[in-house]
């Protein structure tokens, strides 16, 4: 019995000092369809990213350190907190500066960058990322499978194979395409628990505003 507590401890006590920052295989690069994050949540938030003259469509989510099995988290980082500066330098892909804000804190403090670094990482993968125009040609909602999302990132991304990317659905709205990446922003294989492809035939897809 007294080992299975020393366990315990020692297991509370490396779970309490966290992963360390830059420790990680690959990042996933979360990229979301504005205007379905907007019917389903922002608009109740009075969201200023659901404002028309953005004309928002794929936004950075986030650029996320990723392990082959698992993530790391809210690391401990020697790193200084980003300025509102530089949050609000990340609205024009990110929607707003809260969500860099975020960003940096969960996953940016595990990258092993700096923050000024690690936004303009994330810049630089939401640019190489080429996001198919014929989203951006809707004029009504449509209802569509989660795969046609898929195939048409595939079409206009020579380099990227169906085991590269995956995209995910929530309340019945097409909701991200994530892209594994790695560190040098290659397409790579992407882990098990992040190949989790949305299976539904009808999603939901609302044009830009």
């Amino acid at each position: 019995m007294r080992w299975l507590v020393l366990w315990v401890f020692s297991a509370m006590t490396a779970l309490a000092e966290g992963e360390k920052p830059g420790e990680f295989d690959y990042y996933v690069l979360a990229l979301s369809w504005s205007p379905n994050w907007c019917a389903r949540e922002g608009d109740a938030r009075g969201s200023d990213q659901c404002d028309v003259r953005h004309d928002h469509g794929w936004i950075l989510h986030g650029l996320w350190p990723q392990f082959h099995q698992g993530w790391p988290s809210y690391c401990r980082t020697a790193e200084a907190s980003p300025t509102r500066t530089m949050t609000r330098e990340m609205e024009d892909i990110q929607g707003s500066s809260g969500l860099a804000w975020h960003q940096w804190k969960k996953h940016g403090t595990c990258s092993g960058l700096s923050a000024s670094d690690y936004y303009t990482l994330s810049r630089q993968a939401y640019g190489s990322v080429e996001r198919p125009k014929v989203f951006r040609q809707l004029d009504a909602s449509v209802k569509l499978p989660a795969s046609v999302v898929e195939e048409a990132f595939l079409k206009v991304n020579p380099g990227l194979e169906r085991d590269m990317i995956t995209v995910t659905c929530k309340q019945g709205y097409i909701e991200e395409v994530r892209l594994c990446l790695s560190r040098d922003l290659e397409p790579v294989p992407c882990g098990r628990d992040v190949i989790k492809d949305c299976a539904a035939k009808d999603a939901l897809f609302d044009p830009i505003r």
